[in-house]
């Protein structure tokens, strides 16, 4: 992997290989050339590559020190999963342009496990299920079947209606804000809303993606004006340092793998759609067994390194599947320099710091929009699937079942104490082991039946 990359670089530099495309996958691209492509995905991603940290660190109780130590660490696995996508190590890659980072996906599970065990078990449970998903790539042709795409549909909606409440409680102030729910925190998300609404609908097409982004600034600012800006976390914060080698020792519990295993195969069915959907798109082909088996291995092996320094799992980003697609430059290298750009950001410390301090109603103004984005897509996935009888079955009963139950949680008394700690309270796992066992036992042409 490494001799490629150099190669590349040294070819881009010293321009002996003509320019050939950045529309061709290994087309050969000047550095200066690749650097602006590369950048672009980093804009892209960066907030939503952050937000999943601060969530889950605010709930879990960590410092402001520690959440500046694992967003400096997000970025860094971020570059490192993409520089793995495309230049695989043995079978773990795609070799396909595809852009990594930290997955919204676990958020909901991790708030969960956070709060009732602390964030050590969540180091835990990536560490494990990241292997087991590594494992479960490699022989993703065996089983990515059963995964069929109206049970992905499901699950992604699922995902998205169970972090509306996550939003809507940092826009408040945050769990233990002594002020939740006062007039400055509402002005405060409302302000950042308004502004990522406002950018969204009147940028330039290509700018509009930078919305969220744009939304963060604002609300910072205006949150410094109004006193909501805690600096002291800053004062000992290094200028260059290295991601910590497990910063939190991992704890293990056994309800606490499994529940987080189970969202893990909820990520490996979103990476198999990225990945079918980023070959469609932007190489006018299939995806093939192969591309698709190492995009899952990396997508869990990278994800148990993230857990040994103390970051939570990484997957694809659709939102640079859907660059890709609009922008049809699908040059590895050109992203290769956009991994490159977030390993570096991830040696100043000083970055995270700011970003740590970052008040809850900003994010929630933000992240509103990107949660209900995630409901959207799901339905969008529905739809795709078809309005066919056996589809609107699995999909009603499924969400009826996972949200309905778990918001009755008393429902699950009668099980045994496993089982009501992965289900009682995770309606993503219980939308998910339902919708497969319909699409398992379902007849396949209802209709005609």
């Amino acid at each position: 992997m490494m001799n490629t990359i150099k190669e590349q670089i040294n070819q881009g530099t010293k321009g002996k290989v003509a320019y050939s495309s950045v529309y061709e996958r290994d087309g050969r691209v000047p550095v200066m050339t690749a650097i602006p492509f590369g950048l672009q995905h980093v804009l892209a991603m960066f907030v939503a590559n952050i937000t999943p940290i601060i969530i889950v660190a605010g709930v879990s109780g960590l410092s402001s020190e520690q959440s500046a130590m694992l967003i400096q660490c997000a970025m860094m696995i971020a570059g490192l999963g993409t520089l793995v996508q495309l230049y695989p190590v043995w079978k773990v890659g795609s070799k396909m342009p595809i852009v990594m980072g930290i997955s919204f996906t676990f958020v909901s599970v991790f708030c969960t496990i956070g709060t009732k065990y602390g964030y050590n078990a969540i180091i835990g449970a990536v560490i494990v299920g990241g292997v087991l998903e590594g494992l479960l790539g490699l022989f993703a042709k065996y089983w990515r079947k059963i995964i069929t795409p109206i049970v992905a549909a499901s699950v992604v909606t699922a995902i998205g209606f169970s972090l509306l409440n996550v939003g809507a409680t940092s826009f408040g102030g945050g769990n233990g804000s002594a002020d939740f729910g006062s007039a400055s925190n509402l002005l405060l998300g409302s302000v950042t809303l308004i502004t990522c609404l406002g950018f969204n609908a009147l940028a330039p097409k290509h700018y509009k993606q930078l919305s969220v982004l744009v939304g963060l600034v604002v609300g910072y600012i205006v949150a410094i004006f109004m006193g909501k800006v805690d600096f002291s976390g800053m004062s000992q914060t290094s200028i260059i340092a290295l991601p910590q080698f497990l910063p939190f020792k991992p704890e293990f519990h056994l309800n606490a793998i499994i529940s987080t295993f189970l969202i893990f195969l909820v990520s490996a069915t979103e990476t198999i759609g990225d990945t079918s959907a980023l070959a469609k798109s932007g190489l006018n082909r299939e995806a093939t067994e192969k591309e698709i088996a190492g995009s899952i291995a990396c997508d869990g092996f990278v994800s148990s390194i993230s857990g040994l320094f103390g970051c939570m799992p990484i997957t694809s980003f659709s939102q640079n599947v859907g660059l890709v697609a609009m922008t049809k430059v699908v040059n590895r290298f050109t992203l290769l320099m956009g991994a490159i750009i977030m390993i570096l950001a991830g040696l100043f410390p000083t970055l995270g710091a700011i970003l740590a301090t970052l008040p809850e109603p900003v994010l929630g103004g933000c992240t509103l929009i990107m949660f209900g984005s995630i409901v959207v897509s799901g339905l969008q996935m529905i739809a795709d699937c078809g309005y066919n009888q056996r589809n609107m079955i699995i999909v009603a009963l499924s969400l009826s079942i996972g949200i309905g139950f778990t918001q009755v949680p008393e429902i699950f008394s009668i099980f045994p104490d496993v089982v009501r700690s992965i289900f009682a309270e995770n309606c993503v796992a219980v939308v998910f082991l339902t919708s497969i066992i319909l699409s398992l036992v379902l007849p396949k042409r209802m209709e005609e039946q």
